[in-house]
């Protein structure tokens, strides 16, 4: 199964005001930059087979700080995950567009939503989800891979993953630097996480499959396209499942390995 990072870019001095949307020139603030340090420290224990990105500032310095300390690691570039475009909306104050009759459009019915002088929401989502899937196949089965993106698009390829009609899009958030991780199999998709801004990435290593050998032992793909039934044991290894190290104890206290579960899968 490959497993995609989506990550927001952090914050820049117009993000909540303005809708900046393709405009250029438009850096983390710094804030961003603290946000996107603070990332790249989460992430560091996680190889990543590429780190992708918009080609707007605000994602490639993002990306960039990620790719820090990564053996000189590349930040590649793809047009289809930039922002929406937005046309004449772009660099226009998110107040004032709040009057505009299309904002009710757009948050009630973004499916029928072509802004003026730009493009569609349903066309945005298709060349986003598109460059997912041509990802997926490129870096191949085994990948965990990063792309650095925006706020719509990233909740297009979320509603996409769960199915649901874009319509829905505006129930899912993704905020500033926020770390989403969708994991596709042959099957369906499954989203690991959403909108998470603190937890470990222990639960996103490379599980080795019985009889492989350290780091460079295959994959474990046996389940990889069936839902867990019963919810499943989330980020707990299967083997210490079996002998009952991250149940409860008797007194009602989780022993270590369940405490480390907890933390690690914190939003």
């Amino acid at each position: 199964m490959t497993t995609v990072l989506l990550v927001r870019h952090g914050l820049t001095a117009t993000t909540g005001h303005v809708l900046t949307g393709w405009t250029p020139g438009i850096p983390l603030d710094d804030r961003g930059q603290a946000q996107a340090a603070a990332l790249a420290a989460r992430l560091a224990p996680l190889a990543l087979a590429a780190i992708v990105s918009s080609p707007l500032e605000r994602c490639m310095q993002t990306a960039a700080a990620i790719a820090v300390g990564r053996d000189g690691q590349q930040v590649l570039t793809d047009d289809r995950v930039g922002e929406c475009q937005y046309g004449d909306w772009t660099g226009q104050p998110l107040k004032r567009l709040a009057g505009e009759r299309l904002w009710r459009v757009v948050q009630a019915h973004p499916s029928a939503v072509t802004f003026p002088g730009g493009e569609s929401m349903p066309d945005m989502q298709h060349r986003a989800v598109a460059a997912v899937r041509d990802w997926n196949a490129r870096l191949g089965q085994d990948a965990t891979y990063l792309i650095c993106s925006h706020g719509d698009v990233i909740k297009a390829i979320v509603a996409d993953s769960l199915g649901l009609h874009l319509d829905q899009l505006q129930r899912i958030q993704a905020d500033p630097c926020s770390l989403t991780v969708i994991r596709y199999t042959p099957l369906r998709p499954f989203l690991v996480r959403m909108n998470d801004r603190g937890g470990g990435v222990d639960d996103l290593m490379p599980r080795v499959g019985p009889g492989s050998h350290g780091q460079g032992g295959k994959r474990d793909h046996g389940d990889a396209s069936d839902g867990a039934v019963g919810g499943g044991s989330g980020g707990a290894d299967p083997a210490a499942m079996v002998s009952g190290t991250t149940s409860n104890q008797a007194d009602g206290h989780p022993v270590t390995s369940g405490r480390r579960q907890s933390a690690d899968t914190r939003g």
